[in-house]
């Protein structure tokens, strides 16, 4: 039986190389009367039809429009709820609001597991895959079925192709966490400050080396930036940027520029990336097809 496969409108980039693949069968929302996906005054429209009862992954990527993209897929996962339609599985290739995954003050709240929480409790979505979450090695997530689909090992292995003899650093303490990538000492104080350190063995470790600097996301492109100096500063021959989500346009314009390439995953739909994870979303969610059976 194939899988259904429901992309939202972040996503349809990824679905469109879904359809080669003969375990799949993609289902896109439906548009308006005038060919949109959203009303004159912003508002969501969403429309499926010909859903079976086969079992549905909601292909989902929170970014660009990062609150609209979350409305839409509150109403796909409505909609499969009230019409008793699954199991339904959730295929996140960028998770809005991740960074926001701890309490740091008083007032805050842990916005990436709430949105988890209310997925899996309030809708019943049974598996959620995440391409590189921010969040990876929180302890909170062990309560949750999440299961998280490597693309840096993705993009290490593509720059390895073309450099053999890079040599791989992160460029803050919650990259090397995710990642197991050694890097430079970052400690986050809370949601907007850090501090940076660098040892002696860093030093030793990019000196005349070609160096990939390998980070989830491109924000404002400021911590990719700030390495790429300290980096040349201590003899790197050449830096190259490796990134899984790109989510602003200005941080990876800017990154970009600063180094002398860019390995950047399609996770969002955006001109800059160059590394396709097709491979990673079918595998994961085919494997985890056939140890059902």
């Amino acid at each position: 039986m194939k899988i259904e496969i429901i992309p939202t409108m972040n996503s349809e980039h990824l679905a469109k190389d879904l359809e080669k693949n003969p375990n799949f069968h993609v289902n896109y929302i439906q548009k308006n009367k005038d060919g949109k996906r959203l009303f004159p005054d912003g508002e969501i429209y969403m429309r499926i039809n010909g859903v079976t009862g086969r079992k549905i992954v909601v292909l989902y990527s929170g970014a660009p429009n990062t609150n609209d993209s979350l409305v839409e897929l509150e109403f796909v996962l409505t909609y499969l709820k009230d019409n008793k339609l699954g199991p339904v599985e959730l295929f996140i290739t960028y998770f809005p609001y991740s960074r926001q995954d701890k309490v740091f003050e008083k007032g805050e709240i842990n916005v990436a597991e709430s949105l988890i929480k209310k997925w899996t409790k309030a809708y019943g979505v049974k598996k959620i895959y995440v391409v590189d979450p921010h969040f990876s090695g929180r302890a909170w997530l062990k309560k949750y079925p999440v299961v998280e689909a490597c693309a840096y090992k993705v993009l290490v292995k593509t720059v390895r192709l073309k450099y053999p003899e890079v040599v791989f650093i992160t460029p803050d303490m919650g990259s090397c966490r995710r990642t197991k990538i050694g890097g430079v000492s970052k400690k986050r104080k809370d949601s907007y400050n850090v501090e940076v350190s660098y040892d002696d063995k860093f030093k030793q470790t990019v000196n005349k080396k070609i160096v990939g600097v390998v980070d989830d996301m491109i924000g404002t492109g400021g911590t990719m930036v700030r390495i790429n100096e300290k980096c040349k500063e201590l003899g790197a021959s050449k830096l190259i940027a490796i990134a899984t989500h790109g989510v602003l346009e200005s941080g990876i314009i800017k990154v970009a520029k600063t180094y002398d390439e860019l390995f950047l995953a399609n996770t969002i739909n955006c001109k800059n990336a160059n590394v396709n994870i097709l491979n990673l979303i079918t595998e994961a969610i085919i494997t985890k097809m056939e140890n059902n059976h």
